[in-house]
């Protein structure tokens, strides 16, 4: 490792970014390197600019293309003291597109794909939850108090700690589990160093469980918390509540479920439909000849002028 990665991943450690987190900026910033083959202390504003181009060419999301600028800002303006280079690194504008959402049946679906006891009680957990994906599989099995009736959810996005719900349903299926599989301390141990399962191994197996299910719609894990949410919107939860139990630093992230949720929608009238119905048009009527003398009414009698005259 070098001097300068060295100082980057102590100076983002100290602030107490999360481990993650650390290894993505750390891995931006060595891409940004390995670009120019050179150190990045020996690189100016110009080159940031170059690959800032060179992401949008190769289309990478902007996702990606915002943290590569987080990591670089945090690189310029802290390890290198150098905050002039910052004002030179822009973040992109993400678009907003609404989450991809299940519906209560096509979640049932969801579950019954899943062949593995296990992993069908991890996607039940998820979903019961409304956890992330790197937070169900870093549950413990001390994160389950059956007395309070709450999940622990330690230390997550954002390096928060939150309580949510423990449904009872849940509590059954993960009694059953711990009957069967007797977990010490990670309540799905996996085989890898972390002790506890993968985030990619249970991507693959949600992966593979939507494509057996017939769901066409892009799904993931992060669909069954985007379908928590909605769901309990659409049961009549209130935002401030909803934004606690998802962990959201701001309730504009949680404004975002309103868009999607289904009897809201269903209640909204199109304008089309209020518009006022025309009333039946009226049997034309053969206009009433004018009279010999030029702008007079036209008698009710059967053409006799005489009363006229």
């Amino acid at each position: 490792m070098t001097p300068l990665r060295q100082r980057f991943t102590e100076d983002l450690q100290r602030r107490n970014y999360a481990p993650r987190t650390v290894s993505c900026y750390v891995a931006h910033v060595a891409r940004f390197a390995a670009h120019f083959g050179r150190s990045p202390d020996q690189l100016g504003g110009e080159h940031v600019r170059q690959y800032q181009l060179h992401l949008l060419q190769r289309r990478v999301s902007w996702s990606a293309y915002n943290q590569a600028v987080c990591a670089l800002r945090f690189l310029y303006a802290h390890t290198l003291r150098r905050p002039g280079m910052v004002v030179m690194l822009p973040y992109g504008r993400k678009p907003r597109t609404l989450p991809c959402v299940l519906s209560p049946d096509e979640v049932l679906r969801l579950f019954a794909a899943v062949a593995r006891p296990r992993d069908r009680l991890i996607l039940h957990a998820a979903y019961a939850a409304g956890l992330r994906v790197s937070e169900v599989v870093r549950l413990k099995v001390t994160d389950i108090d059956s007395r309070r009736m709450v999940v622990q959810v330690r230390q997550g996005k954002g390096r928060k700690d939150r309580l949510v719900p423990l449904s009872p349903l849940l509590l059954r299926l993960l009694r059953d589990y711990w009957a069967v599989y007797r977990p010490r301390e990670w309540l799905f141990p996996g085989r890898g160093p972390a002790g506890h399962l993968s985030v990619g191994q249970l991507q693959r197996v949600c992966h593979r469980a939507v494509r057996a299910a017939g769901i066409t719609k892009k799904a993931s894990m992060h669909t069954l918390r985007h379908s928590y949410a909605t769901h309990l919107l659409e049961a009549g939860v209130d935002l401030p509540t909803l934004q606690h139990l998802l962990g959201h630093s701001q309730v504009s992230t949680t404004l975002r479920y309103l868009h999607v949720r289904q009897p809201h929608l269903r209640r909204t009238a199109s304008p089309l439909d209020t518009l006022p119905r025309p009333s039946p048009a009226a049997p034309e009527v053969p206009p009433c000849p004018p009279p010999d003398w030029t702008s007079g009414p036209c008698s009710a009698a059967s053409g006799d002028t005489s009363a006229v005259r």
